[in-house]
Formats: structure tokens, sequence, C-alpha cells
């Protein structure tokens, strides 16, 4: 079996570029969809996919990254799912692809039980090292580009916020919504305070709004606004 895993960080980002990615070479692939923030590999779709796949199975990434942003956790996951012969595909990193441990092993010079056996012993660990070094970078460079991401974003807040621009909603404005203006239409329509027949409980319920909002609702209505 085949799964392409896709994961982003907000449901304001598009999956769908990851899905396009995976399935130009992998058309088969069985698409696992995650919208998750932490980098740490503890997410609920991806445990389920970790837990079921088996020897012969195949997991697509678009990049590292969406594997894990956590360079210790993603290098543990990769390791433990290599030993369970699962495959490991990054479209975007092929040289860390589980087929770089294959290689490095077939690539293994062997024994000729002479005197120069420890030097061929300290080859075959050589290329293993290697190949083990190149995965964890890639994992690490991971982690760094999220760490740098993160701190770009916290600069350019405070850059803004030294600036004099207003972060966020100011304490106290009003938050306008297609639902707080659909529900405004209703509280008019229906609340005996208005226009209606419906006390507060009866509209409370049409709206489908809570005890609080519904009557910060009704106050921002009185006041006209």
């Amino acid at each position: 079996m085949i799964y392409g895993y896709c994961r982003i960080s907000t449901a304001k980002q598009s999956i769908e570029r990851q899905i396009r990615n995976i399935k130009s070479p992998y058309p088969e692939a069985v698409i696992i969809q995650e919208i998750f923030t932490r980098t740490r590999i503890d997410r609920k779709e991806w445990q389920k996919l970790f837990a079921k796949v088996k020897s012969g199975d195949t997991i697509v990434f678009d990049s590292v990254s969406r594997m894990s942003g956590n360079a210790e956790d993603g290098f543990a996951a990769y390791e433990d799912l290599y030993n369970r012969g699962v495959s490991l595909v990054f479209l975007k990193e092929p040289h860390i692809n589980t087929d770089t441990y294959k290689q490095a092993l077939a690539n293994n010079v062997k024994l000729t039980g002479g005197n120069v056996d420890y030097i061929l012993e300290g080859v075959n660990k050589y290329l293993m090292a290697l190949a083990k070094e190149q995965i964890r970078l890639a994992f690490e460079q991971s982690e760094k580009e999220v760490e740098d991401l993160h701190q770009r974003t916290r600069e350019g807040i405070e850059t803004a916020r030294l600036n004099g621009k207003q972060i966020g909603q100011r304490p106290g404005a009003k938050l306008t919504t297609k639902k707080s203006i659909a529900a405004k239409e209703i509280i008019t329509k229906h609340s005996k305070d208005f226009h209606g027949t419906l006390d507060d409980g009866e509209v409370m319920t049409l709206t489908g709004l809570s005890r609080n909002t519904y009557y910060k609702y009704k106050r921002e209505l009185r006041a006209g606004t």
C-alpha cells in the first residue's frame, strides 16, 4: 500500500499543492490529510498511519518538514519505520529516501577473512554513518527552517508594534462577520425587544448563539452598531 501524507499548519493554507505533488508520481497513493500547528510528531492522523503501516508499505511526503519539524522526533520515527520495512519517499529531498539506507547496506564491502578485514569493517561502518548523517541533517535543517520562520514572524510583529501599527483587534472593537450579521437579522426580526414575538430564550435557540454573544449582539443593536 502506498500512502501520501499531507500536512498544513492552519485551515487558511491550501493542502492541494502537496496532494498534486504526491499524486503526480504516485497516482494510486491513499492521501492522509492533517491540519496541525505543532512541529512535534504526536499528531492524530500521523499516529494512526504510523501504527497501521506494515512491511512493504510506502509513505510519500512532499518534503521532510511534512513528516516532522522536530529533528529528534523525525529521525527516531524514520529509523523505526525503516526497521519495520516501511519505505519513505521525500519528493523534495530524495537523497534521504529509505533507499539511501538500503544502498549503503548493499554497498557494504565483503570481508575477506584476512588481515585487512578491520579496514573493510571501518569502511562499512563509515558508509552507514554517512547515510544516517545525511538523514539526520535533513531533519535538523527542517527544524531550523521552522524556527527561523517563527523568529521572522515575531520580529515582524514587534517591528509593526514599534511603528505604531495595531496588532490584532483593538480592545472593545466590534468584529463583523457573516455569522454576526445573520444572527442580528434574526434577533431584530423575532425578539420582543425589537419587532418580533419571541422571548430571549427562544431567539437564543433560534440563532444558536451562546448567552454572552446573544446579549452582546443585542447591546450592539440597541446602540445602532
